[in-house]
């Protein structure tokens, strides 16, 4: 088992939502759900962060924010869009400033519905991009292996 499956960072961005699926990620923090069980660490710093969840919906304003932060993580390293908002842009996508979802900024690996997305479905989606993580890193170490032959 790898040390990420162990303790993966999470760091998380809020986009420009209606702050349900951010209350909904900070109830994973609490007792009744304890995301922390898993190892799971809460980092407010991208250059520790293995994984990043984006709440609500990319407007131009925090487009740039959004990229900068997905460089600064090091690889590798994999997204979630929790939400229908972060997903698609959601009720917010018709507006003048909105982008859409985060797919249309930086590249995401797993997308986890709803509105606001349940704490249940967030710890599925968390698991689901562990293991996408996972396959990242063994890519990763393979093609190591393979330059340094």
């Amino acid at each position: 088992m790898s040390f990420l499956k162990n303790s993966p960072w999470i760091l998380h961005y809020n986009g420009s939502s209606c702050n349900g699926c951010d209350i909904e990620l900070l109830a994973c923090l609490t007792p009744m759900y304890d995301v922390e069980r898993f190892g799971v660490v809460n980092t407010g710093n991208p250059k520790h962060a293995d994984i990043l969840l984006v709440t609500g919906s990319v407007n131009h304003q925090g487009a740039d924010i959004l990229k900068n932060l997905y460089a600064q993580m090091p690889e590798p390293k994999v997204v979630a869009a929790l939400g229908v908002c972060a997903t698609s842009g959601g009720i917010f996508a018709p507006c003048y400033n909105v982008k859409g979802g985060a797919d249309k900024v930086i590249p995401v690996d797993v997308y986890v519905p709803g509105c606001a997305v349940r704490p249940e479905a967030i710890i599925d989606g968390v698991i689901k991009v562990i293991g996408v993580l996972e396959e990242k890193r063994a890519k990763m170490l393979e093609a190591k292996k393979e330059e340094s032959l």
